[in-house]
């Protein structure tokens, strides 16, 4: 007798039909664009998507994509050059010398060229989804790049603050996370689902939360940064807010003081699951959104492997 497969929730997401083709199309159309001509630009451009990633914004698109239609392969080129871009800003903004266990581009080839690259891989989206001369996506695309600045700017404003409300900091991962995977899956979706935007929305914030606890306990091999960066940063995430709550040295240490062994209080506060609790309940909502979608079960899998992920 045969054995029987167990199913984890990212194999049910893996084999949706149509999904590895569409991904190999998406990969070779993002080498195609910085194929060269631009020195070391394109150089660092080049560098910044071998970084690999998960590729979970063009996953969505294609998931949220009607079947039986052409894949929306510009829409996914589209969505993960936004995100490679604001990547390169935003550790260009934070100084942050790594990225996924790699030198950041501004480490690597210095600030102007990352700005640059940075800004050139914006347009570049921009471009991929004029040429479908499609203006609602365009204005999708151009609504979600201001979130994006807005989130950027929030955080700004938060930073070494401990007494940051909880709903301000979950409005920093909607701008800056849930924007553009609702972005992803209303871009896939053609405008045909309007609740798959609210979809992407919630799954967005789970996967900022579930982030933003494994910046407080993993390991930099796996998570591709040094654990502890947004303490570091001053960025205060529901974990650190949670833990400064109960904690006074987590709560100088989050305003900017010494930060020895403060992740290890963070861990013995409870903090981390009352923020994981937080993620699955925002994954719930998501799921919520799904009515009938053709790929249901991919999606609910999705958001199921998003609060369960370990990297």
């Amino acid at each position: 007798m045969s054995a029987v497969r167990s199913y984890e929730p990212l194999d049910v997401v893996r084999d949706a039909s149509g999904l590895k083709e569409y991904l190999e199309a998406v990969e070779q159309r993002l080498d195609e664009l910085f194929a060269g001509g631009f020195g070391a630009v394109d150089l660092a451009a080049q560098q910044a998507l071998r970084a690999g990633g998960k590729r979970l914004r063009p996953l969505l698109a294609f998931l949220a994509s009607p079947p039986g239609q052409a894949p929306p392969v510009a829409a996914g080129v589209a969505v993960e050059l936004i995100h490679l871009a604001s990547l390169v800003h935003d550790d260009v903004l934070d100084g942050a010398p790594v990225r996924r266990g790699a030198p950041s581009t501004w480490n690597e080839f210095g600030q102007q060229v990352a700005l640059a690259s940075g800004d050139r891989v914006f347009a570049l989206a921009f471009s991929e989804l004029a040429a479908e001369g499609r203006l609602r996506d365009l204005a999708t695309l151009a609504e979600t790049a201001l979130a994006l600045a807005r989130g950027e700017a929030l955080q700004r404003d938060l930073r070494f603050d401990p007494h940051t409300s909880v709903e301000a900091q979950l409005r920093l991962c909607s701008l800056k996370t849930g924007s553009l995977f609702s972005a992803a899956c209303r871009l896939g979706a053609g405008g045909r689902r309007r609740s798959l935007g609210e979809y992407g929305l919630a799954l967005g914030i789970a996967f900022q939360i579930v982030d933003d606890v494994l910046d407080c306990v993993g390991e930099a091999g796996e998570t591709g940064k040094a654990p502890g960066t947004d303490l570091r940063e001053g960025i205060p995430t529901l974990p650190l807010l949670f833990a400064a709550e109960r904690d006074e040295t987590v709560r100088a240490a989050l305003a900017g003081g010494p930060r020895e062994g403060v992740l290890e209080r963070v861990a013995a506060s409870g903090a981390l699951e009352r923020a994981h609790e937080i993620a699955h309940a925002y994954s719930r909502k998501a799921c919520s959104y799904l009515n009938g979608d053709s790929r249901r079960r991919e999606l609910e899998a999705l958001a199921q492997a998003v609060v369960e992920r370990r990297r």
